[in-house]
């Protein structure tokens, strides 16, 4: 274990009286050891000045002292949450000041040590303790207590050896600062793995043929479709008036296309994210290149500041202008996820920032607007549609140079009525079978390619 050491401002406080009480003993000595004979009674008022001095630095180091638990009560937990995930469990701690804060682990069992500079233990920080999920990956269990004045500990016990990264968050939207602990995995989750995994359980009979490859030369593949839920986690996304939280909208529509996507038998679907976690933009369109997608569908629920505002629309990327104000600012509203939900920037070889769009991004974005149009034509019977046409912007989600992606926003959950029929699960399935009517009519028209990591013989 790191040994236990003062805050940081009583340490220089320490430091500071060290120097200048040294600085004046060695004055008092110099002065005194070869002119007591000439001044016969300045010994008594050296000591005397000396002493004042150290009075001083005493009223200094209790000064500084003071700073210290000031700015400590001050530096309080007010929330605190935990998002666990297969990918990576986060620890999110919210403040009114930025915490001050050293993280290191500890071997035998594996256990990470957080130590806060804050005056106590808040009602937040207590109730971490028991909520922590008996089926979390990487958290066994969790710790809360004093550990030395102005300081508070916390002791995570771990499942397995872990890669934990920590990071502070500026203010932003309804959040003030917030410290955030990631826990990864050592070895990372391989998302193609999974999903040829998940694969291996459908076979498909030999003597049938895909019915987008009907008339055509046989190509015994699955195609693979990658669905993406919006926002997660620390970012809920836009709110309905009645409560309802995007994320959560587009989660349980990106399940009910996952099962019927599943049941194709020429599809599979995979799922950026199966859970209530903050996923970072490009993460996801990593996790569609890792398993070589063949679409990129991205489910969201539209807000805007009228709550007449209503009706379905399908976005593809645009390698220029938008098509529309509103388009580039649902893009813009879009890329600010990152922000909310929690980015650690550092050293981070971001795939979307280095991608060059060239020709081949070109196809991909006419590909992407076939399949939108087919994607929108079927919405077209389950919703009013918002606009009728597909529209483009420079949405972040939409990045992949060789991938078909589409954002589809099924509906305005600031409508009070489409927010109601957002969460009634008919409705629900009607937009899943909507969407996944697009995909067929548009794998008609253009089968996947034959190199596939999924492909059945």
């Amino acid at each position: 274990m790191d040994e236990l050491r003062l805050p940081g401002i009583l340490q220089s406080g320490i430091r500071l009286r060290g120097r200048v009480a040294g600085a004046r003993g060695e004055s008092a000595c110099a002065a005194g050891s070869g002119n007591q004979s000439r001044f016969p009674g300045r010994s008594e008022a050296r000591q005397s000045r000396s002493a004042f001095g150290g009075g001083r630095s005493l009223a200094l180091l209790g000064g500084l002292a003071a700073a210290f638990f000031l700015a400590s009560a001050h530096a309080q937990v007010l929330a605190s949450r935990i998002w666990p995930a297969r990918d990576y469990t986060r620890l999110t701690l919210e403040s009114p000041v930025d915490l001050k804060y050293n993280l290191f682990s500890i071997k035998g069992p594996d256990r990470l040590v957080l130590d806060l500079e804050v005056a106590e233990i808040s009602p937040a920080l207590a109730e971490l303790q028991g909520r922590v999920a008996t089926d979390d990956p990487y958290i066994q269990g969790l710790r809360v207590a004093r550990n030395r004045p102005g300081v508070i500990r916390l002791v995570l016990d771990l499942k397995s050896e872990v890669k934990p990264q920590v990071f502070t968050l500026p203010p932003i939207g309804d959040y003030g600062h917030r410290l955030v602990l990631d826990i990864y995995p050592l070895v990372p989750i391989d998302p193609l793995l999974a999903l040829i995994e998940e694969t291996e359980k459908k076979s498909l009979p030999e003597k049938q043929i895909p019915s987008f490859e009907k008339g055509k030369p046989k190509v015994t593949r699955l195609a693979t479709i990658v669905i993406d839920a919006g926002h997660g986690g620390e970012d809920p996304g836009a709110r309905g008036r009645r409560g309802s939280r995007e994320k959560d909208i587009t989660l349980t529509i990106a399940r009910r296309l996952k099962a019927l996507v599943d049941q194709e038998p020429d599809m599979r679907a995979l799922l950026t994210r199966d859970g209530d976690y903050f996923l970072r933009l490009d993460d996801r369109v990593e996790k569609a290149r890792k398993v070589k997608a063949d679409l990129f569908v991205s489910i969201h629920a539209d807000a805007f500041v009228r709550p007449n505002a209503r009706g379905s629309s399908v976005f593809a990327l645009s390698e220029r202008r938008a098509t529309s104000e509103a388009a580039r600012m649902l893009a813009q509203k879009e890329n600010q996820s990152d922000l909310i939900g929690g980015v650690n920037l550092q050293g981070k070889d971001d795939y979307v920032k280095r991608t060059i769009l060239d020709l081949s991004q070109t196809a991909t974005i006419d590909h992407s607007l076939r399949l939108g149009n087919s994607v929108l034509r079927q919405l077209g019977s389950v919703n009013t549609l918002h606009k009728g046409q597909v529209e483009q912007a420079s949405f972040a989600v939409l990045k992949s140079p060789s991938i078909p992606s589409i954002l589809v926003e099924t509906a305005f959950i600031s409508n009070p009525e489409e927010e109601k029929r957002l969460n009634d699960e008919a409705y629900q399935d009607r937009l899943a079978r909507a969407i996944l009517g697009g995909i067929r009519d548009y794998f008609t028209k253009h089968p996947p390619r034959p190199q596939s990591p999924l492909a059945l013989n």
